[in-house]
């Protein structure tokens, strides 16, 4: 017989969510539509430029910022994805990872600089941060589900929970690293608190902010075959798919292309912090 009787968390939880579900019209109708509009214009935009310019100008950019060997990486990689006939499903992945590094952003830094600027602040935030990187993602997906639907809004979701936490954590480390004497010299001067942010603190951690950016961007890729089993259209449909019918040579494929861009993503962002740091 146990001494201590079991504590209804899951009653609790389950108790919370049919709470907010009474008002899902309110709060989360207009996010859903907020959501499912971005996925869409990202996911157009990037299906009406020619392949052809999308390719050399990722390659142009993966130049510029990673060295020649990057860009014929990316040339070759992109133009095998487009020869193996997935194409548009990568504009959807990448919509949807541009959606979801997008809000993560909006929210993440913010956060990050209220965590750098107020230790109470972060200690609340710190453990929330840590049950987002540690819950399984599939968990997720049973709330999203309940207030989004079935479709790329829920996936979307998921993705912003599971990638948020590292740019958080990088943007308070990056204010956190600014040198006292740079801040001291700030304050001499006569800076107000918001300049001293955005013309020192800012800039200062602008490449540890980069890299905070570099690893939301793959864990939001990450989730894109999650995602795939609540709706959510792009490469991971294929994989998804591909793992239902035991189709061995469809999903590698799929499963190859997303490494491709996974590869390629990591490699613009991650120069790019490491050029900022350099300068």
């Amino acid at each position: 017989m146990d001494v201590v009787p079991k504590l209804p968390i899951g009653g609790w939880m389950e108790g919370f969510v049919e709470v907010l579900g009474q008002y899902k019209g309110v709060l989360f109708d207009p996010v859903a539509i907020v959501i499912s509009t971005m996925v869409t214009y990202c996911s157009t935009v990037l299906a009406e430029i020619p392949s052809l310019i999308l390719i050399l100008l990722l390659g142009a950019a993966a130049w510029v910022f990673a060295g020649r060997a990057s860009m014929v990486f990316t040339v070759v990689g992109l133009s095998l994805i487009h020869n193996l006939g997935y194409w548009d499903e990568t504009m959807e992945t990448l919509g949807l990872v541009l959606t979801a590094t997008m809000i993560s952003i909006a929210i993440g830094i913010p956060v990050g600089i209220l965590c750098a600027r107020h230790d109470t602040f972060r200690n609340l935030v710190t453990p929330i941060l840590d049950l987002m990187q540690t819950m399984p993602a599939f968990v997720y997906l049973i709330p999203a589900i309940f207030f989004f639907g079935l479709g790329e809004v829920p996936g979307v979701i998921a993705s912003v929970i599971f990638a948020l936490p590292p740019i958080v954590r990088l943007t308070n480390l990056g204010i956190r690293q600014v040198p006292a004497e740079m801040e001291e010299a700030a304050d001499a001067f006569g800076a107000t608190g918001w300049q001293k942010l955005v013309k020192v603190q800012l800039p200062y951690a602008k490449s540890t902010i980069l890299a905070g950016v570099n690893q939301c961007i793959m864990l939001a890729l990450s989730m894109v075959v999650i995602a795939a089993m609540i709706g959510a259209k792009g490469l991971g449909a294929d994989v998804y798919r591909a793992v239902s019918q035991v189709d061995i040579g469809r999903g590698f494929e799929a499963g190859l292309s997303i490494v491709i861009i996974a590869i390629v993503l990591d490699r613009l962002t991650q120069h790019a912090g490491k050029k900022e740091r350099n300068t």
